[in-house]
């Protein structure tokens, strides 16, 4: 059995804002998110940031936190900094699944080194890797 985490949900699944876990925005995206996306609660990661956790499933509620199982990780890092993406649901990833996460994380870094000179931010920003359990 995997570990269960609970998930502060910033971004619901199909919205185009990324919101920091403050809730205030961090940047407006040109496509919309095909999953869920939030923070580990009581986590952090090297940028001082809760963990970052994807949870598959359907559409949930902004600021809802719920408790899901990990299933595996994107090993990502930005500007330079460990910035770990756990990859969470109910049940285990589709095969369908795990190739979107792969897809996404792969365009969203590209995008990510974008924002990130915009900002200023140096380092490398990029996926080093992914595991599944």
């Amino acid at each position: 059995m995997s570990p269960t985490i609970r998930v502060r949900i910033e971004v619901p699944r199909g919205s185009l804002v990324k919101r920091r876990p403050d809730g205030s925005v961090d940047f407006v995206s040109p496509i919309p998110c095909p999953f869920n996306y939030g923070s580990v609660m009581d986590s952090r990661a090297d940028d001082g940031d809760p963990l970052d956790a994807v949870v598959l499933g359907p559409r949930l509620p902004l600021f809802s936190t719920v408790e899901v199982q990990t299933w595996g990780e994107v090993q990502f890092v930005d500007a330079g900094l460990e910035d770990p993406k756990l990859i969470c649901g109910d049940r285990p990833p589709t095969e369908t699944q795990w190739k979107l996460i792969r897809a996404f994380f792969t365009v969203y870094a590209r995008a990510k080194r974008v924002l990130n000179r915009t900002r200023g931010l140096q380092g490398e920003t990029g996926v080093r890797g992914w595991t599944q359990q």
